[in-house]
């Protein structure tokens, strides 16, 4: 320790009248300090022992005695036992980072100093030996190294020779760690491996590791680095990280599905992120097949038309749409050393507008990876209610004319404004407004959209246009003259420009249902309200219409 016993002493004689139920208590110093790598910036740690069988909090109090940081802990035996036991069982499941807590408990209580109640203490202590903790311990470590080793190998053969060299890093400090961890050097944080380093002694290997303990001191470049660390990693004992292409595969991601509108791929996460692709990085997505070695997916997805495809399938790793697996046994899952667990990140929302299209959600760049702005279920709602909104238009539009050719003002008039109201919310949805305010209300709400709306004096146009009359023939012609150009306009600015005349003829009628299909099957997958009753059939019947005879 770098601090007297006496001391110490004194120190917890301050610390107990500001504790509660400290009498009886076993009392022991544990962290940096009781192994003596400390300093004076580090904090006092006492862990308080109650021989009871009860549940006392896992939050320590901070307190500040004598100008010192003291931190206290408490645990009873039961909890004590029950933690050695969990430790077992966790590292030999490796149950993630539970194990990384539990470990560090474990290892501060085998290595602390008694203060007080020593038979107490050595009792508790008792539960496991040092060296059975220290093979945990070496295990523990070496499977995380493995993995960022592995993680590294992975990208450096997508094109990232300074990303696979960060993970290289990290792999070599965990493989240290385990290699240290054999040789007593258990304390968990790796800030004091330099002092655990010296406390082992002249080594070759230490001496090796501490030459590449970064890319900076290495001097290597990013490719050098990784071949060096790697074959540290190995004479440091760690086993399954040879660099053979064919051992390194493309894994099916759980939860994630693509799903394809037109020429649009998107793919959902979890059924609550929609990401969609630009078109070359759909044309890598699509040349993916899993369970074949990367050097295969690269080699399929260059003869696909995508010869940089590395990087791009890096970002369907960091996204978790796919993973790297080591055949034969299982998904690579590279975690840094005691810091935030490792998994699927989420990249910040794409600010493309619209947010949708008839044809897909909207991307601008053609090898992004752009997440949707809102939750799947919603816009999958928001966009079949856009081509739902498209065929009212249509439909509208052929009573406005049936009314016009007989001189029905009144049906005419309403068919205008049915005309109005539909496209205003095709291009509410657009902008992902689901549910849609109340068609009263729609043209109002126009004022929702953001500023950056790409609208065109749109607002304007449809206030204008719901005053309209109908009553002559010259103010017929003029209506449908004037809603055929703001329909257009709306069309223009949702990416419905071509959306089929959908009730001039069967072809039409056809196109309309293959477009509204692809947009059913996925709001149907993510139980997305569906924008009429008869949606349904559609459905059930593969997207054809339920009555029509086969060929």
């Amino acid at each position: 320790m770098i601090l007297s016993e006496q001391y110490l002493q004194s120190l917890l004689d301050k610390t107990f009248p500001q504790i509660r139920s400290a009498a009886g208590c076993a009392v022991v110093l544990e962290g940096s300090i009781a192994e003596g790598f400390g300093n004076s910036s580090s904090d006092i740690d006492f862990l308080l022992i109650a021989d009871v069988d009860a549940d006392l909090p896992t939050m320590p109090s901070l307190l500040f005695v004598d100008g010192r940081r003291v931190e206290v802990r408490t645990r009873s035996v039961r909890q004590l036992e029950e933690q050695f036991s969990a430790v077992a069982t966790a590292v030999r499941e490796g149950s993630g980072a539970q194990v990384e807590d539990l470990l560090n408990r474990c290892q501060r209580l085998l290595r602390s100093f008694p203060l007080r109640n020593p038979e107490l203490v050595a009792k508790v202590k008792g539960l496991m030996s040092l060296d059975d903790f220290a093979d945990m311990a070496g295990r523990w470590w070496a499977d995380r190294a493995r993995h960022c080793v592995r993680y590294a190998l992975v990208l450096r053969r997508l094109g990232l020779p300074q990303e696979a060299a960060a993970w290289m890093e990290a792999g070599l400090l965990q493989a240290v760690k385990s290699w240290a961890a054999a040789r007593g050097e258990t304390y968990l944080e790796p800030k004091w491996l330099p002092m655990q380093l010296d406390r082992i002694g002249d080594h070759p290997l230490s001496g090796r590791f501490r030459a590449l303990a970064s890319l900076d001191v290495s001097g290597l470049d990013a490719a050098g680095y990784v071949d060096e660390g790697r074959r540290l990693v190995v004479d440091l004992g760690i086993s399954g990280v040879e660099d053979t292409g064919e051992r390194i595969t493309v894994a099916r991601a759980d939860a994630v599905t693509t799903w394809q509108t037109g020429e649009r791929v998107h793919v959902v996460r979890g059924r609550q992120d929609v990401f969609v692709l630009g078109h070359r990085t759909a044309r890598a997505w699509r040349s993916l097949v899993f369970g074949r070695s990367l050097e295969q997916v690269l080699a399929t997805a260059e003869a696909a038309g995508t010869p940089n495809a590395g990087p791009m399938i890096a970002e369907f790793l960091r996204y978790g749409l796919v993973r790297a697996a080591w055949r034969g046994e299982g998904p690579i899952v590279a975690t840094m050393p005691l810091a935030a667990p490792s998994g699927a990140i989420t990249p910040p929302p794409s600010t493309a507008l619209p947010v949708i299209g008839v044809g897909g959600a909207a991307i601008e760049d053609p090898e992004a990876i752009g997440l949707v702005p809102v939750p799947a279920r919603r816009f999958s709602a928001a966009a079949m209610t856009l081509v739902w909104s498209n065929v009212l238009v249509e439909n509208a539009r052929e009573d406005l004319v049936g009314a016009l050719d007989r001189e029905q003002w009144g049906v005419a008039q309403l068919s205008a404004r049915r005309i109005l109201r539909f496209a205003v919310r095709g291009l509410l949805s657009a902008y992902a407004v689901n549910p849609l305010p109340p068609d009263a209300e729609v043209v109002r709400r126009l004022a929702m959209l953001p500023a950056g709306a790409r609208t065109d004096g749109i607002r304007e146009r449809a206030e204008r246009l719901e005053r309209l009359t109908v009553g002559s023939d010259t103010e017929g012609a003029t209506a449908l003259a004037e809603l055929d150009a703001f329909v257009a306009l709306v069309r223009g600015a949702t990416g419905a420009d071509r959306f089929p005349s959908s009730f001039d003829s069967s072809d039409a009628w056809r196109r309309t249902l293959e477009i509204g299909y692809d947009w059913l099957r996925l709001g149907a997958h993510l139980n997305a309200d569906l924008p009429i009753d008869e949606a349904s059939d559609l459905l059930s019947s593969g997207g054809a219409q339920p009555h029509a005879a086969t060929s």
